[in-house]
């Protein structure tokens, strides 16, 4: 590939490419080529495996058990998923991490794999979503919303949303989302705008929001 065709398909400079492409040949990766005449890597190089010391595998183990209380059924399965690659990829003896280290696992109440399942599927295509949803006085309202983000707080997974019905940003808890369909409706090319502007909002998403899905 020409260096321009590689700055084009990596977004950088041109400049940025000829850089990067000789320091890596200086590693001793097998790229071939130069300025003005392109480059090539051959077939059957891999980058070498990931290095942790011990400190660092206790600490990602613990952390992806503390996933545990986002009460994320799909980060849940992932984590131990990724936990058990890694003590099998670093030799870790799960057993003794299991008996020295404790996470507890209260936390946000457990949603709906469907639902979280839905919702990230939301997010990721830009879909607008029905939800019902029921509020703490127990009042059930049925909402079109533009999913934007996941927000996991000490007691609460929470989506932050566009919602039609309020015409303003709204949070809804997971666990009390009792019925979801993903539109064929989307809202593509506003997430990105809608999520600065969502941000930009005071103490946005760093404060635990005083009420949900109002």
């Amino acid at each position: 590939m020409t260096g321009r065709d590689l700055a084009v398909k990596l977004e950088v400079s041109v400049r940025t490419v000829y850089r990067d492409c000789n320091t890596l040949q200086a590693m001793g990766i097998p790229i071939e080529g130069e300025a003005g005449v392109g480059f090539v890597m051959r077939k059957g190089y891999d980058l070498p495996p990931l290095a942790f010391s011990a400190g660092e595998q206790e600490a990602i183990i613990i952390g992806l058990r503390m996933l545990g209380r986002t009460g994320d059924p799909v980060l849940l399965s992932a984590a131990e998923s990724a936990i058990s690659k890694l003590i099998t990829a670093a030799s870790i003896s799960e057993r003794k991490t299991d008996a020295t280290r404790f996470v507890s696992q209260a936390g946000a109440p457990t949603a709906a794999v469907t639902t979280t399942s839905m919702i990230r599927e939301a997010i990721s295509s830009e879909k607008k979503t029905q939800i019902t949803y029921t509020d703490n006085t127990s009042t059930s309202t049925r909402r079109t919303v533009w999913p934007l983000s996941l927000i996991y707080y000490p007691d609460a997974s929470v989506l932050s949303a566009w919602c039609e019905l309020r015409g303003d940003f709204r949070h809804f808890r997971l666990d009390r989302v009792t019925d979801i369909q993903v539109l064929s409706l989307d809202f593509r090319g506003d997430g990105e705008r809608l999520r600065r502007e969502w941000r930009n909002r005071e103490d946005w998403p760093l404060s635990h929001p005083g009420a949900f899905g109002s």
